[in-house]
């Protein structure tokens, strides 16, 4: 039975290879027929090839489980799983490119094309498959490494480098291991950035150094054909003695800003307490001021009011002594009589007063002031006309 599955096969292989190659050129396809025509007297020998490469395929798979094979250790080591096949494909007729890679293609040792994802068709012993190329993001962990800064401080620094091929071609013949060259390229592009840099400029701009160190592996991998996507710094460790010394600034900072934020305090508090008093000092002067004008205000209406009853007072006698056929005698009787009261009053105080010679002479004080009476009374009247 499974004589007969590769004799279909076989045949159904000759068939499909001479009704889907292009007439379009003749050559090739009568090279291609002519082949499988010398190949019919074995008709299982495409099946066979086949069958043993998936047989060693599995076999090496096997060998490398049991041998506790890895990416890492032993095996497949991870460029050969990420970016090469140190074991290409064999050199079949019909091969099937996986997705997201590009196979490059040899004809008698020269470039010939790249395989992209689908079918392709190769020529025996005259193509061969040279390289293989994966087109998916790789992450590439970068070890970690000393590196000084611009104050002369040495740090521990590792990170994570994520790139892709983007030219398969030169991927494949403008370098020789692109996946040690770009992690090389990355360490050596790290250091010389770190070393542009101070111990707080790294601490606090990692995302800064990030795209530098990008630009920078972007500019020397160009010729390359690949691209860095992003890099991304993991750990930064400082010396034991730096960073002692970096808590002790934090602490001292922190020292630093209670003072000053209870200095602040006060400070604020004292402004609160002047502005408080000089609130007071306002509003007691205020008050003062217009106490002072109330007090004025009123003292000047007593005074407009005493004299205004004085005029009437005065006005009064006047028309009572003009009025009154004895007038005048009751004025002159009147005056003397504040006259002696105002001697009263000075005979019972100790006072030293200065008065004139005829100051005995009570009928002259007298005489004196109804003749100055009798001039005032004159002059009003000839006002009044």
């Amino acid at each position: 039975m499974y004589r007969i599955a590769r004799q279909r096969a076989t045949l159904g292989l000759n068939t499909y290879l001479r009704t889907k190659i292009s007439p379009a050129n003749p050559l090739f396809r009568n090279e291609i027929v002519g082949m499988l025509s010398m190949m019919n007297s074995s008709k299982s020998t495409i099946v066979r090839n086949i069958s043993n490469r998936r047989e060693s395929v599995q076999n090496r798979s096997y060998d490398n489980m049991e041998g506790g094979g890895s990416p890492r250790s032993g095996g497949w080591d991870q460029q050969e799983q990420l970016t090469h096949r140190k074991h290409l494909p064999s050199n079949t007729i019909i091969k099937f490119v996986p997705q997201q890679e590009a196979w490059i293609v040899e004809r008698m040792g020269k470039f010939n094309r790249i395989l992209e994802p689908g079918l392709a068709i190769l020529i025996p012993v005259i193509d061969r498959i040279k390289y293989v190329q994966s087109l998916k993001e790789v992450a590439i962990e970068i070890p970690t490494q000393s590196a000084i800064t611009q104050d002369n401080v040495t740090l521990e620094l590792d990170g994570v480098l994520y790139y892709k091929v983007v030219d398969a071609y030169r991927a494949s013949y403008g370098v020789l291991d692109a996946h040690f060259s770009v992690s090389q390229l990355a360490q050596t592009t790290m250091r010389a950035e770190i070393g542009q840099m101070t111990l707080d400029t790294t601490l606090a701009e990692r995302n800064t150094l990030n795209a530098n160190i990008v630009a920078a592996i972007n500019a020397a991998a160009e010729s390359w054909g690949i691209r860095c996507l992003r890099y991304e710094i993991r750990d930064i460790h400082p010396p034991a003695n730096v960073v002692d010394a970096m808590h002790s600034q934090v602490s001292a900072e922190r020292s630093k800003r209670a003072l000053i934020l209870e200095s602040e305090g006060q400070r604020q508090s004292a402004i609160n307490v002047a502005e408080g008093e000089k609130q007071s000092k306002i509003l007691t002067s205020e008050a003062e001021k217009t106490q002072q004008i109330n007090r004025a205000k009123g003292e000047a209406e007593a005074i407009l009011l005493t004299a205004e009853a004085e005029a009437k007072a005065i006005q009064k006698v006047s028309e009572a002594i003009g009025g009154s056929p004895n007038g005048i005698d009751a004025a002159s009787l009147h005056v003397a009589q504040q006259y002696v009261e105002a001697f009263g009053r000075l005979a019972k105080e100790s006072n030293t007063l200065v008065l004139p010679a005829n100051s005995g002479d009570i009928s002259n004080m007298v005489g004196q002031a109804m003749s100055i009476y009798g001039t005032v009374r004159k002059q009003s009247r000839a006002g009044k006309q």
